[in-house]
C-alpha cells in the first residue's frame, strides 16, 4: 500500500470550508485539475454518491462515497482509473477544527499498485511524486475557493 497525504490549515471555520468541500459533485470547481464531473447517482451529495472527474489530460476516474460525516470528513473509493496501473485507492479528506476561524484540512491518498513488488516500485518513483503535488494543488485551490487566503500546515 502507498500512502500520500498533504495538509493544510486554512483561515476560515471549517463550516466554511465544508460549504465547498461537502458539494461533492462540484470538485471541478476548485480542483485545477479536474475540468467536469459527470454525476453518475442523482439526489444529494452524501453517502453512496458516485461521479466521474474528468481531467484535463484527458483522463478520468471514478470516486463513490463510502463514508460521509458532514462538516467533518469523508471517504471515497476511486475505481476504474484507466492507464494508471492502480487496483484500489481511497482517498480521505478530514477538517480538523482550530478554533473558531481556522480549519485544518488533511487529504490523503492509500492505493495499491498492480504487478506486486515491482508495481509498488513504480507507485513510489511514478505514482507519489505526481499525485502529492495534485494533492497540494487541490488544498490551495480550496483555501483559495473558501477564504482567497491561506497558511502552511
Amino acid at each position: 500500500m502507498i500512502h500520500i497525504e498533504r495538509s493544510l490549515v486554512i483561515d476560515a471555520s471549517p463550516d466554511a470550508v465544508w460549504e465547498v468541500l461537502g458539494r461533492f459533485m462540484h470538485i471541478d470547481e476548485f480542483a485545477p485539475f479536474v475540468v467536469s464531473v459527470d454525476a453518475l447517482t442523482p439526489g444529494a451529495d452524501g453517502l453512496g454518491s458516485i461521479r466521474r472527474c474528468n481531467f484535463d489530460n484527458g483522463s478520468s476516474l471514478v470516486e463513490e462515497v463510502i463514508d460521509w460525516r458532514p462538516g467533518q470528513s469523508y471517504r471515497i473509493r476511486a475505481s476504474e482509473f484507466g492507464p494508471i496501473p492502480m487496483t484500489t485507492a481511497t482517498v480521505d479528506i478530514k477538517l480538523q477544527p482550530m478554533g473558531p476561524a481556522r480549519t485544518h484540512v488533511i487529504w490523503a491518498m492509500d492505493c495499491q499498485m498492480k504487478y506486486g513488488p515491482v508495481g509498488w516500485l513504480m507507485g513510489q518513483t511514478l505514482v507519489k511524486r505526481p499525485v502529492g503535488k495534485v494533492l497540494e494543488a487541490n488544498l490551495a485551490a480550496l483555501g483559495a475557493k473558501v477564504c482567497g487566503t491561506r497558511s502552511a500546515a
